[in-house]
């Protein structure tokens, strides 16, 4: 895996002529084709994957999962739903309470679910079982079982003459490859609204009678990244053919008290037997072609997707997702950074689309393998999603805003176990929406105001008070725990955000954190929103909201900059805090101008941080909020200059996946955020005088927009 080898090089060239606009309408097909994605050797950070945002399914260079072993350090080839959860028996019968530690916190005592402690507040063990349970399952690696001429089984560096593409406009991946001179093509689709994919395989091996299916059920492996290739355990579940018929058979597999089924269907003849425990073939009758494919289901179903629907759902669902919400076209762009970036914008789309447009928040890997055990982090849903209302398909956003109805009642049970009103929105969680011991993630709360901008985006896309009366409830919920988590301070005579608390930049102590910049001015920003909320619904405003809207902590500033938080005078010569996220860009970038932000101290700021900042300290996300922070402030240079920046973090590998390191090979915050930062660099925001406001003013850029949101 050289990494080097995945990226383009860049120049960065300043020029002084106009940006041209142009009304043309964009051929979208033509667009997304021209990035379709070429690879022609085996790189195992260049997987690719097929999916429908529920479902995805992750396959090597033959088209199909035939070297998991071989991709596990790279880009894993993960078979993961929505649906496919598992947990270990708790037979130690832990008990949540126990993974509890008690903070005296500004006067009043305060429990938080956290992950590492000492003394009789906390068990370590409780704490790890839940962080490890539920975990999201890796359903079946489904690949190749090439025989060589000698009798043996093809390694992957028996594949040869690769050529394989990915055409993003149907959903189509084509791969070509010999073994021994024998040449096999393979066509790939994934369905797009059944947990389901199909192959066709043309190829003399099938004469031959040398190319089979495999089919292995892994156990998981309890580890916080399980790759799906965890062979071993299989004493402890159980997988059988259930039921086969001509053309079709049903395997079952058990875990513990999770079962789900793998339902195959094929043309011609074959057989499927049992192997080994967990590993079955599927030999076809001797033939030119073969057509494969396979329905995942928690439950049995009497009728499964073919190949040829499978790949007319393919070719359907994606021509209707490209036609509808918004396109940037740069074609005729001169600067040579357009070309790159257009290929990350349509190559991200197209991610998003297969692993995090769900009815859940997803994981930061997606539905690719497993990172923090499968489990959402809630602050990251922002960057998982909003961009989804910002490109015109607020419906892709909307569905996993919905899932907050069904876990509010554990969020208001987290608040009202720490004395606060509301709803405390979670940050590691699982579908249920179960809270995850974390001792960073139990201090967070810049997840809290999130719901609160999702509501307020889906309402801008529709401007209909049935979308008022459907997220009320949970909007004045919200605003209730940011009121009363705001501390009144006495001697100061105002809110005060803290102690008790970690910021976005997860590089401060709880115990002596207070009045984070970001945070401040999102607690401001959200309480105002929520107040209009009440305003258009015809209702009074919230006095205790007013109150600490009125009152809140100025923004804490020295030497002419924005510290970090107030309780971080060091800000600038810790070294220590020069790095993770700077995300004091997000109170103006993240965030419109509010009026207790001024905008020159933020321009400081920014130039400090931008030519002093730790860079490869960082994350994917960080990127586009530095983008979204230099438009704001009218640098459209430095915006573009950010979403390419030459950092490992900022990496976009061949398959459009934004590389973060070895355990995190990919990172959908990154992608998701990129298409935010576009978004608002193209179509603006509300406080913007100009159109373009983050391309360079510079004659050497070309853009096309259609379909875009503003960003508040």
């Amino acid at each position: 895996m050289n990494l080097k080898n995945c990226l383009p090089i860049f120049t960065l060239c300043l020029f002084s002529t106009l940006t041209a606009v142009s009304q043309q309408k964009i051929d979208r097909k033509k667009l997304v084709q021209r990035h379709t994605v070429h690879i022609n050797r085996a790189d195992t950070l260049a997987s690719l994957s097929v999916g429908n945002g529920s479902f995805a399914f992750t396959v090597d260079v033959t088209g199909l999962q035939s070297f998991p072993d071989a991709y596990a350090n790279g880009v894993p080839l993960g078979t993961q739903s929505a649906w496919g959860w598992h947990a270990f028996p708790n037979v130690n019968n832990y008990k949540f309470e126990d993974a509890l530690r008690t903070y005296h916190l500004n006067g009043r005592d305060v429990s938080y679910a956290v992950q590492n402690g000492s003394g009789p507040e906390i068990n370590k063990k409780t704490a790890d079982y839940f962080r490890i349970n539920e975990h999201r399952l890796h359903l079946a690696n489904i690949g190749f079982e090439i025989k060589k001429k000698d009798g043996s089984l093809a390694s992957l560096k028996d594949i040869k003459h690769i050529q394989q593409s990915l055409n993003m406009w149907t959903g189509t991946i084509s791969s070509s490859f010999a073994v021994e001179g024998a040449p096999v093509r393979v066509t790939t689709y994934g369905h797009h609204s059944e947990d389901a994919i199909a192959v066709k395989i043309v190829s003399p091996l099938l004469q031959q009678g040398r190319i089979a299916i495999r089919i292995r059920l892994p156990y998981p492996s309890g580890e916080w990244g399980d790759r799906g290739n965890n062979w071993g355990n299989d004493d402890q579940h159980q997988s059988s053919i259930v039921s086969s018929a001509t053309g079709k058979a049903t395997i079952q597999h058990l875990l513990d008290t999770t079962h789900y089924y793998l339902q195959s269907r094929w043309s011609g003849t074959a057989v499927l037997k049992e192997k080994q425990p967990h590993y079955f073939i599927l030999t076809p009758a001797r033939a030119d072609s073969f057509e494969y494919s396979c329905l995942f289901a928690p439950e049995a179903r009497e009728i499964q997707p073919s190949f040829a629907s499978t790949r007319l759902s393919s070719l359907q669902g994606w021509a209707q997702f490209w036609n509808s919400g918004g396109a940037i076209d740069f074609s005729g762009s001169t600067d040579k950074r357009a070309f790159e970036l257009e290929r990350r914008i349509i190559l991200s789309q197209y991610l998003t689309r297969i692993q995090c447009a769900d009815n859940y928040p997803p994981q930061e890997t997606g539905l690719t393998y497993n990172s923090w055990y499968g489990k959402p982090h809630l602050e990251m849903h922002w960057w998982h999603g909003i961009h989804f209302a910002l490109w015109g398909r607020p419906d892709l956003l909307q569905k996993s805003v919905d899932w907050y109805f069904n876990v509010a009642d554990v969020a208001k049970g987290i608040a009202q176990r720490q004395g606060y009103d509301g709803v405390r929105w979670q940050k590691m969680t699982d579908n249920k929406g179960r809270e995850v011991p974390s001792s960073i993630g139990a201090f967070l709360i810049w997840q809290q105001p999130h719901f609160i901008y999702f509501s307020e985006l889906l309402y801008r896309a529709q401007k209909d008070k049935k979308m008022l009366n459907k997220y009320k409830d949970l909007v004045f919920a919200t605003a209730d725990f940011m009121a009363s988590f705001a501390r009144f301070d006495t001697a100061s005579q105002r809110y005060v955000l803290g102690k008790g608390l970690i910021p976005a930049q997860e590089r401060f102590k709880a115990e002596d954190t207070y009045n984070p910049t970001y945070e401040l001015v999102y607690w401001h920003w959200a309480l105002n929103v929520a107040q209009q909320w009440r305003e258009r619904l015809g209702l009074q405003r919230n006095a205790k909201w007013d109150d600490v809207i009125h009152k809140l902590s100025p923004l804490p500033v020295q030497d002419g900059k924005y510290l970090f938080a107030e309780s971080a005078t060091d800000s600038y010569t810790n070294p220590e805090y020069k790095t993770d996220h700077p995300s004091v860009f997000g109170a103006l970038g993240m965030l419109p101008q509010t009026p207790m932000l001024n905008k020159n101290l933020m321009q400081q700021t920014f130039n400090w941080i931008w030519n002093n900042w730790s860079w490869h300290d960082t994350w994917g996300w960080d990127f586009p909020m530095t983008a979204m922070t230099a438009t704001r402030l009218g640098d459209p240079e430095r915006a573009v200059q950010a979403l390419l920046m030459d950092i490992q973090t900022n990496t976009y590998l061949p398959n459009g996946h934004n590389y973060q390191e070895g355990r995190l090979t990919i990172y959908l915050p990154g992608n998701g955020g990129l298409l935010a930062a576009v978004a608002m660099m193209c179509a603006g925001y509300d406080q913007a005088a100009q159109t373009l406001p983050g391309i360079p003013k510079n004659g050497k850029w070309k853009v096309k927009v259609e379909g875009l949101q503003k960003m508040p």
